[in-house]
């Protein structure tokens, strides 16, 4: 069989490879530019903080006798030095995203699939894997984390790829870790997907996924729009591939890692003991059923139905492929639409998968240290994100919505506005098109927090400003963004990231879905990003701003915080609920503000600042507890200045240890993961993050903080003496973003609401490969 379709569109961004020494280069809107690799463009004084000349970071005698405010001065001037160096250009911000060697080993075994690997590739990625290998030979998902099985396999197999004798000690003690716990049968499914591509693990052992889901209508349970956005650009290409169960040569073998034989491993890709009658009355008995029979299916499936199937997948897929190349901006999605479209008889050089490869190029980091070239994979880009978070922490540290830096960065968010319809239109199909994503090229997939924050950015240099015309484009896309993201709130009254009323539980009892977040619900960090925005508007007092506030507070935690889905946890969640709910006019003597406070006081580490271990996502033990980061010093901080804490000895103990832990060069040292794109199973380290939140916080702190019952705007200048208003934001999220183009379906083929084209996608200057206006998909009888 062969699924095809040519395009003729081009798509912005797809064409030179990014320098080596550069850092995932974005498209052509977007030059070179690392927003993580020191101060070395852009800004006054190269980032160089006054009063700080050693190189190793310690911070000279001088500074110690500097009362508190002297030195948070000192520190946040440095700060802002630093951060306005890594501005780009073109006007954006743009940290590294960094995650785990999941990443590597994955794009080591498409190369392989493929037949694309090189040795020079192979040999980069594996000392980058080598050198995130742990002291007891295995690897965690994040730093400091306890060894993870599923990832110290995935290594393993990389590792064997790349040519390590599997007898050195490194191989021996990550494949004895791998086999004392269980060996590749308790794997995670995804692990044993990759190894199935190869002849390593059973198809038959995996759980199954028809194609023909994409053929469900929006109110069937288990379409694919009760996923998330992140989970239904997984599977739909999943369900292709799983279909055709392709099986290439590895080139190594890793029966080494099997325990022969696997206690209690049975088809379906479960394992353990045999249910008793009475668990196959619960959820899971119900979905282990559905699967077997699921796999009934698949051996004889209709075949007309199936066809269809196959071709409106296809569709779904190319449809959505973005203007850089890829599939919902994040890895999963990507691999697997590029796997699925090629098994379907895509060839390489079609314009689709050059793309395809090509926005994957974009996304690699390369190095030289050493050891050698190292090369790793960022998960996801944040650049909108990024460049929000950095507009607001200069702003409340005073720098002026004129300066040039904020110019460039407000013109470059005002670009990046959404304007055509996406996923989110499933379940909104009124709403009008407005907001922004997470990425570079992401027009399908807007989010809510991107937008919230983006609103924030806007208005702080929209009203410092004296460009008119540059304050009327920043009115106008406020406007529309607002309005966007009113829309797509959710019945309960709070907001997710992607999509509303995204709740359904039954993707969650899935066997295939034993990873990560499958259904976007409403979550307190997104929720308060959005009561903040329209606080800040001067909307207290509207019904939809009350409904926020209200979810808010009836999802605090007993012990006065709230949990953070996006960051790590109930600090970042804290410190995002308490700047919203005062923005939006509730008291600071409050007693959800007070036990949000206590909490805070309670869980300030002894050194003065704050940390909490992303274990506090399945241990309650670790909750608000662990090694003190700049970037969860700064929320907390956040809270404590909104709720009129500015004088209080936490607050001055949390802003004293960050101007004593900042480095010669104006930032921070941040090795912890603070971020999530899954609570506990898929953790980031935003690079970015340890700058703008600490910054943030020492503006605050400069400004005054908030007066008890006001809106959280501060009353002074910041520490540029300039005239920016802080309004107090709450720390930011990042997503595993997603975005694309969509062409209309071809002439013959009777396009499912919701599911191929969405018309008037392709905007102006964005577009994007995939089929052309008047092709059709070949191969199949047209519907």
């Amino acid at each position: 069989m062969s699924i095809t379709a040519d395009p003729s569109s081009t798509r912005r961004g797809i064409g030179s490879s990014p320098d080596p020494d550069e850092r995932a280069t974005p498209d052509n809107r977007t030059g070179p530019g690392r927003a993580d690799s020191g101060p070395n463009r852009g800004g006054p004084n190269r980032g160089r903080a006054a009063g700080r000349t050693d190189p190793r970071g310690d911070r000279p005698p001088t500074v110690d006798h500097l009362d508190l405010r002297d030195r948070v001065a000192t520190a946040a001037a440095g700060a802002v030095d630093h951060l306005l160096a890594l501005q780009a250009d073109q006007g954006w911000w743009k940290g590294e995203l960094q995650t785990n060697v999941t990443m590597d080993a994955e794009d080591l075994m498409l190369r392989r699939f493929f037949g694309i690997l090189t040795d020079e590739e192979a040999a980069a990625s594996g000392r980058w894997i080598r050198s995130q290998q742990q002291a007891d030979g295995t690897w965690a998902t994040f730093h400091g984390g306890p060894s993870d099985l599923s990832t110290t396999a995935e290594a393993y197999v990389a590792l064997k790829i790349a040519g390590d004798d599997v007898d050195a000690p490194h191989m021996t003690a990550a494949r004895d870790f791998v086999r004392a716990r269980g060996g590749l049968a308790r794997t995670r499914v995804f692990t044993r997907i990759w190894l199935a591509l190869f002849g390593e693990w059973s198809w038959d052992d995996l759980p199954v996924m028809p194609p023909e889901m994409v053929l469900l209508p929006e109110w069937f349970p288990l379409n694919i729009y009760d996923f998330g956005c992140w989970a239904r650009q997984t599977i739909v290409p999943l369900t292709i591939v799983g279909t055709l169960r392709p099986v290439r040569p590895l080139g190594v073998s890793v029966a080494e890692l099997r325990v022969d034989p696997d206690p209690g491993a049975r088809a379906g890709g479960s394992s353990g003991p045999r249910p008793s009658a009475l668990a196959k009355l619960s959820w899971a008995g119900a979905f282990n059923a559905l699967d077997r029979a699921l796999h009934a299916y698949h051996r004889r499936p209709l075949g007309p139905l199936r066809e269809l199937a196959l071709r409106r997948g296809a569709e779904w897929i190319v449809a959505r492929q973005e203007a850089d190349g890829g599939w919902g901006g994040i890895q999963p999605p990507w691999v697997y639409s590029i796997m699925a479209l090629h098994l379907l008889g895509y060839p390489m050089d079609h314009p689709v998968i050059v793309a395809g490869f090509a926005g994957l190029d974009r996304f690699t980091v390369r190095e030289d240290t050493p050891g050698g070239p190292i090369r790793r994979l960022e998960a996801c880009q944040s650049p909108v994100w990024d460049t929000a978070l950095a507009v607001v922490a200069l702003a409340d540290a005073g720098v002026s919505g004129d300066h040039p830096a904020m110019v460039k960065a407000a013109s470059w968010m005002l670009a990046e506005e959404v304007d055509v319809p996406g996923d989110w239109s499933v379940r909104r199909p009124a709403l009008r098109p407005a907001g922004w994503a997470f990425e570079f090229d992401n027009d399908l997939y807007p989010d809510v927090d991107d937008t919230a924050e983006v609103v924030l950015a806007l208005r702080r240099v929209g009203e410092s400003t004296t460009d008119a015309r540059l304050a009327t484009r920043i009115g106008g896309a406020v406007e529309r963004g607002v309005a966007w993201t009113i829309g797509m709130r959710s019945a309960s009254g709070g907001w997710a990231a992607f999509d509303a009323d995204n709740t359904s539980v039954l993707p969650t009892k899935l066997p295939f879905c034993d990873f990560g977040e499958v259904v976007d619900p409403p979550s307190a960090d997104v929720t308060a990003h959005v009561v903040e925005m329209l606080g800040d508007l001067g909307r207290s007092g509207d019904g939809v701003t009350r409904g926020g506030v209200t979810w808010l507070l009836d999802n605090q935690e007993p012990g006065g915080s709230w949990f953070g889905r996006w960051g790590v946890n109930h600090v970042y969640g804290t410190g995002a609920a308490v700047p919203a709910l005062v923005a939006a006019g509730l008291s600071t003597d409050h007693p959800s503000i007070r036990r949000a406070v206590r909490w805070l006081e309670d869980h300030q580490t002894p050194e003065g600042g704050w940390g909490e271990d992303l274990r506090s996502y399945v241990d309650p033990a670790w909750v608000g507890r662990g090694t003190p980061t700049a970037s969860q010093t700064g929320w907390a901080l956040l809270a404590l200045l909104a709720a009129g804490e500015h004088g209080s000895e936490a607050t001055r103990r949390g802003v004293a240890w960050l101007a004593a832990t900042q480095r010669s060069d104006g930032t921070w040292d941040e090795p912890h993961f603070t971020g999530t794109g899954f609570p506990w199973d898929f953790s980031i380290n935003y690079h970015l993050y340890r700058l703008v939140f600490p910054l943030t916080a020492l503006g605050r702190y400069l400004d005054g903080g908030p007066q008890p019952g006001g809106t959280g705007r501060p009353q002074s200048a910041g520490v540029h003496g300039s005239a920016g208003r802080s309004r107090r934001p709450g720390p930011g999220r990042s997503v595993p973003a997603q975005s694309v183009a969509v062409d209309p379906a071809p002439p013959g083929h009777t396009a499912i609401p919701g599911h191929t084209a969405i018309p008037g996608h392709t905007a102006p200057g964005k577009t994007a490969p995939g089929s052309a206006p008047g092709e059709r998909v070949s191969g199949v009888p047209a519907s």
